[in-house]
C-alpha cells in the first residue's frame, strides 16, 4: 500500500510544482473529496463498483468537481484513481502527498506539546526556534499535556527536543540513581 500511495503522491507533487499550483489548496480539495467519499456510502459504492463503467463514475466526479470548485488537476488525479480502481487509496495518498510536498518545499512538520495553552507570540517564537534547529520552514501542530508541569516538548520527525519540567526532573532522577 505504501508504494502505491508513494507513487501517486510523487506524481501528483510533480504536477503541483510544475503547474505552480497552490499546494495547500490542492490538499484541501483532496481532503474535501475524501470526506465526501467517507460520508456517502452511495458515492463509495458507485466509485468502487467494477460493474459501473468508468465513464459514468467520471461524470459523477465531474458534477462534484464543478459544484465544489475542484481544480482540474485534482479532478484528474481522482479520475485516475477511479479508473485504476485505487480510490480506496485516497487517504494514504493525501498523507504521502503532504509529506512529499513538505520535503520538496523545505518544510518541517513539528508537534509542539506544552503544559499550557500557548499565546500567538509564544507559538511564533517556538516556530522560529525550530526553524533555526532544522534549517527549514515550520508547520507546527500544537497540543497540551498538563503532566509536563511546565515547558514544552517538540517532535520533528523522529527527533524529540524535551524542554519540559517533567523531562528535566526525569534526567535529574536518572543522574542521581546512576551515581
Amino acid at each position: 500500500m505504501a508504494s502505491v500511495a508513494s507513487t501517486y503522491a510523487r506524481a501528483f507533487a510533480d504536477v503541483v510544482l510544475s503547474a505552480h499550483l497552490n499546494a495547500d489548496r490542492c490538499i484541501a480539495e483532496l481532503r474535501a473529496l475524501s470526506a465526501l467519499l467517507a460520508e456517502s456510502s452511495d458515492l463509495r459504492r458507485v466509485w468502487e463498483n467494477p460493474a459501473i463503467p468508468a465513464e459514468q463514475k467520471r461524470r459523477v466526479l465531474d458534477v462534484i468537481a464543478e459544484r465544489d470548485g475542484v481544480s482540474m488537476q485534482v479532478r484528474n488525479l481522482v479520475a485516475v484513481l477511479i479508473d485504476h480502481r485505487r480510490i480506496h487509496f485516497l487517504d494514504p495518498i493525501i498523507r504521502q502527498l503532504e509529506k512529499e510536498l513538505d520535503a520538496r518545499l523545505g518544510f518541517a512538520e513539528a508537534e509542539i506539546t506544552s503544559a499550557r495553552e500557548l499565546g500567538a507570540g509564544e507559538k511564533r517564537e517556538f516556530e522560529a526556534q525550530v526553524g533555526k534547529l532544522t534549517g527549514k520552514k515550520v508547520r507546527a501542530r500544537y497540543g497540551q499535556d498538563a503532566s509536563l508541569l511546565g515547558g514544552a516538548m517538540v517532535r520533528v520527525g523522529s527527533t524529540i527536543y524535551d524542554g519540559s519540567v517533567k523531562g528535566q526532573l526525569e534526567r535529574i532522577r536518572e543522574e542521581i540513581s546512576g551515581t
